[in-house]
Parts: C-alpha cells; sequence; structure tokens
C-alpha cells in the first residue's frame, strides 16, 4: 500500500472531499494540519513547488496536487494504481 501525506487546514471543504476519497479507498493517510503551524506550512509549500492551497496530497513522496487533481485521477481511472491497487 502506497504511504498517502495530505497537509490540511480546519474546516477546509476540499481537505474534507479529499480525505473522503481516500477513506472511500480505505486508505491509511498522514495528516498534517497546518492552520496554526508556519514551519509545517513552509514545509508543504516548499514540497509543493510553491503551492500554498490546502489541500496538498503526495502520494509515495510524489506531489499528485490538491483536491481537483485527486479527483481527477479517480475520473481517470489512475488513483487506484498510484495508491498500489
Amino acid at each position: 500500500m502506497a504511504q498517502v501525506e495530505i497537509y490540511t487546514k480546519a474546516f477546509c471543504p476540499y481537505c474534507a472531499r479529499a480525505m473522503n476519497l481516500l477513506a472511500s479507498k480505505d486508505v491509511a493517510v498522514e495528516e498534517t494540519d497546518i492552520g496554526m503551524n508556519t514551519a509545517k506550512r513552509g514545509e508543504m509549500i516548499e514540497r509543493a513547488g510553491g503551492r500554498t492551497t490546502v489541500p496538498q496530497i503526495f502520494i509515495d513522496g510524489t506531489h499528485v496536487g490538491g483536491s481537483d487533481d485527486l479527483a481527477a485521477l479517480e475520473r481517470a481511472g489512475k488513483l487506484d494504481a498510484l495508491l498500489g491497487r
């Protein structure tokens, strides 16, 4: 199973959408809330190539983007392969 990391903030509907999609796949997710953690926010921005919005999602260390990007991978039938399914 792939390692999935997601940077989120509280009350973020896009974060909830991404988390729900991943939960529907029975994927264990390492969630990092950047709301009050400027160091983790900086880490996210650096890892995500300058992107500042949440969520930012990484699968096996590879940046896949945000919630819309994750949903697009699912629609294209590519998400399961990335998750090692």
